[in-house]
C-alpha cells in the first residue's frame, strides 16, 4: 500500500504524541474537588486544535521539500479531512461518555482520571484497529465496498434521529455481563480500580466505568475508521488524523459537558456527513472525487449544523 511514512516520520509523530500526553497529564488538572473551569476547557481545546493544524503545516513542508508540491498539497488535505471527519464523529462519543458518568454520578475529580486513562487507551487500540484495516484494505480491496454500505446504513440511522429513545445504561450488555463475571463493590473507593476484601480481589465501580468509556471507544471505531478510510487509504495519514482527533477528546469532554443539550442539530449533520462518505466509497471505480471537496463538504455541513443548532436554541429561549 503507498504511503508517505516511515520509520522517521512514525517516530516523530509518536514523539509529539507522547509529548502532548505529558502535557495533557502535567498541565490541565484541577483541584481534587474542583470541576474543570469552562474557560480552561476552551483554552485547551483551542490549543490541541492548533497543534493539530502545526502539525498539517509541518507535515505539508516536509512533504514540499523531500517530494513535490502536489503531494504535499493531496496528502496534507487528505490529513485535514480526515482529522475534522474524526473530530466531529469524537462529539457523539463525548456524549457518550457524559450518560456513563451520569448514570454513575462519577465526580469531576474522577472523571479526569478515567478520560486520562481512557485517552491512552484509545490511541493503543485506535492504532490496532487502523493498521489492521490498512492490511484488510491493501489485501481486500473490495472491502471498502462493506465500509461504505455500513457508514450509509449508519448515517440513515443518525438522520432518523433518537428522540422516542431513552438510553438506560443498565441495558448495556457488557454492564451486564460484567456484573455477572465479576466481583464488584457496591461503593465508590476513592481513586482505586481494585481494592482486597477477604482476601479477595474486588473491582470498583470506577473500574467499571472505565471498561464502558473503553468499549464505547470501540463502538464508536467501528464507525470513525471506516469512515476515514474513504477519505485516504494511507496508514500514516489515517493514524495521525485520527489520533490528533483523539488526543484532545479530554479538553473537548469538559467544554461540552455544558453544551450537549445544545447541539441540536449535530447528529443530522453527522448522518450527512457519513451517508456522503459511505456514498464516496460505493463510487470508487465510478467517479473519484478530489479530496478538496470532501474536505470542503464536511467543514460546511458542520458549519451549518453549527448555526442552525445556534439558531434553534435562540428560538426555544425566546418561546
Amino acid at each position: 500500500m503507498n504511503s508517505i511514512g516511515n520509520p522517521w516520520l512514525y517516530l516523530v509523530f509518536f514523539g509529539i504524541v507522547f509529548i502532548m500526553l505529558l502535557i495533557d497529564f502535567l498541565g490541565f488538572k484541577q483541584k481534587k474537588a474542583a470541576e474543570v473551569p469552562l474557560k480552561q476547557a476552551a483554552y485547551w481545546s483551542i490549543a490541541w486544535v492548533s497543534v493539530a493544524m502545526l502539525f498539517a503545516a509541518g507535515l505539508w513542508f516536509y512533504l514540499q521539500q523531500t517530494a513535490s508540491l502536489a503531494l504535499a498539497n493531496q496528502k496534507t488535505m487528505e490529513y485535514l479531512a480526515g482529522y475534522f471527519l474524526e473530530k466531529s464523529l469524537a462529539i457523539d462519543n463525548v456524549f457518550v461518555w457524559l450518560m456513563i458518568f451520569a448514570a454513575f454520578s462519577i465526580p469531576a475529580a474522577l472523571q479526569r482520571k478515567i478520560l486520562l486513562y481512557g485517552v491512552l487507551g484509545a490511541i493503543v487500540l485506535r492504532t490496532i484497529f487502523i493498521f489492521i484495516g490498512a492490511w484488510f484494505v491493501q489485501e481486500f480491496a473490495w472491502i471498502l465496498y462493506i465500509f461504505g454500505a455500513f457508514l450509509v446504513y449508519t448515517g440513515f440511522k443518525f438522520l432518523k434521529g433518537q428522540e422516542d429513545e431513552n438510553p438506560n445504561i443498565e441495558d448495556m450488555k457488557i454492564l451486564k455481563w460484567l456484573r455477572r463475571h465479576m466481583r464488584i463493590t457496591q461503593n465508590f473507593h476513592g481513586e482505586h480500580f481494585f481494592i482486597r476484601q477477604n482476601g479477595l480481589l474486588w473491582a470498583t465501580p470506577l473500574f467499571v466505568v472505565l471498561l464502558l468509556v473503553e468499549f464505547s471507544d470501540v463502538i464508536f471505531a467501528v464507525d470513525s475508521i471506516p469512515a476515514i478510510f474513504a477519505v485516504t487509504t494511507d496508514p500514516f495519514i489515517v493514524l495521525t488524523a485520527n489520533l490528533m482527533a483523539i488526543l484532545g477528546l479530554r479538553a473537548m469532554f469538559f467544554l461540552l459537558a455544558g453544551a450537549a443539550s445544545k447541539l441540536h442539530y449535530l447528529p443530522y449533520g453527522l448522518g450527512i456527513i457519513l451517508l456522503f462518505i459511505g456514498f464516496k466509497m460505493l463510487m470508487l471505480d465510478v467517479f473519484h472525487m478530489p479530496i478538496w471537496i470532501s474536505l470542503g463538504f464536511i467543514v460546511v455541513v458542520l458549519a451549518i449544523t453549527a448555526w442552525l443548532s445556534i439558531r434553534h436554541n435562540k428560538q426555544q429561549n425566546l418561546g
